[in-house]
């Protein structure tokens, strides 16, 4: 038998909202991530409650037990306790009655089986007990030991209720997965134009998830092969991303990797939102205009910076040792000069003069004062060719 580890089943609010739950003899277990994790010995974020309660009785039991019950999402047989200043998703076990590949009609069950042959993952379809005692339908646990990402059931029936959980497949695999299942992949492969159905907010969440993975590389190559990649950014590069991968100089997140995997803008096909699309652009302008580690700590910031190192890396331009260090320096340095320091110069004098001061303090590594930036600024426009 298995069990979850102890400290999450000594959680002081769990207890609660699972005495609540039990109080007059209905069930209730732990379910989905919270389970997963915890057997992985990952951090547990949110812990899911699936129950034999209806919504109305998870209600009624919340509110004997003076828990507030917020009904976050009633239709689908979802209510949100708060113990302990904490929410609680508690769902009352579920059947599919009708899918359309993105939305389903459900009925409420009594029955846990049923409940687990509706989810997406076995990995995802463990359930655990007051106890701790784990509960595995669906063989969820040799899928989970040995990191094997496998749909419960027919893969094929399982995408067409949902074609989001394609891209959730390569999502869970970048973050769980060593072993795709051949079955999973195949589907995924077959079905990937049910992908144009998906709106593309849902599209860009899934893919700012996955690249955020450890390693997301094996997954996106996976994409590739299966023609997924090319259904959301038909211009992807996998390989420039595993380049990446491999020489970033340190951990990043998912907006320097989407620049490496996406060479034009992403920014439609994933409906980032503006500042996300802003943020892409500059890092694909800092690299086409050449700009040194300085320049791009001086105009993007600290954490641009970087991700604009980690990209030179990916294309082959070494970092001198002291890389971080100059985007730390860059970052925190701003020009000693302001546009009033040029007076009388107006309009595109001024512009001028000003760029050429900017150059100059950047060229300087930050160290020219200001009336030497002045002097550079004069020079430029007795000869603003």
């Amino acid at each position: 038998m298995t069990h979850l580890p102890q400290p999450l089943m000594d959680d002081p609010a769990l207890i609660r909202v699972l005495d609540a739950l039990e109080a007059e003899g209905d069930r209730a277990f732990l379910v989905g991530g919270a389970v997963r994790n915890a057997l992985l010995g990952e951090p547990v974020e949110d812990i899911d409650i699936a129950t034999d309660a209806p919504p109305d009785r998870v209600q009624a039991l919340a509110q004997t037990a003076g828990l507030r019950a917020v009904p976050t999402g009633i239709d689908h047989g979802t209510v949100t306790l708060v113990a302990e200043g904490r929410g609680f998703e508690v769902t009352t076990f579920r059947r599919d009655v009708a899918t359309d590949g993105r939305h389903a009609t459900v009925a409420f069950s009594t029955d846990l089986a049923e409940d687990a042959a509706r989810r997406d993952f076995t990995i995802n379809a463990l359930y655990a007990d007051r106890g701790g005692l784990v509960i595995d339908p669906v063989g969820g646990l040799p899928d989970l030991t040995a990191r094997r990402l496998r749909f419960v059931g027919d893969p094929d029936a399982r995408i067409a209720e949902d074609y989001l959980r394609i891209l959730r497949f390569y999502r869970f695999f970048a973050r769980y997965g060593h072993h795709a299942d051949p079955a999973a992949v195949a589907a995924c492969a077959a079905h990937r134009g049910g992908l144009t159905r998906i709106a593309r907010e849902r599209i860009g969440a899934e893919m700012k998830k996955l690249l955020a993975a450890p390693d997301p590389g094996p997954a996106v190559a996976l994409m590739d092969q299966s023609g997924v990649l090319a259904m959301l950014l038909p211009d992807a590069d996998a390989r420039m991303l595993a380049a990446l991968l491999a020489a970033e100089p340190a951990p990043g997140g998912w907006p320097r990797r989407l620049t490496a995997l996406s060479p034009t803008d992403p920014g439609p096909a994933l409906r980032l939102s503006r500042a996300e699309t802003r943020a892409q652009t500059a890092l694909r302008t800092a690299f086409q205009k050449g700009w040194s580690l300085d320049e791009a700590a001086y105009r993007l910031g600290r954490d641009a910076a970087a991700d604009h190192a980690a990209l030179m890396a990916a294309r082959g331009h070494p970092l001198p040792p002291d890389w971080s260090a100059r985007i730390e320096a860059g970052a925190a340095a701003p020009m000693p000069l302001a546009a009033a320091d040029l007076a009388p110069l107006q309009g595109p004098a001024l512009g001028r003069a000003l760029k050429a001061a900017e150059a100059a303090w950047i060229a300087s590594g930050f160290t020219l004062p200001a009336p030497a930036l002045i002097d550079a600024a004069g020079l430029a426009e007795k000869d603003p060719t």
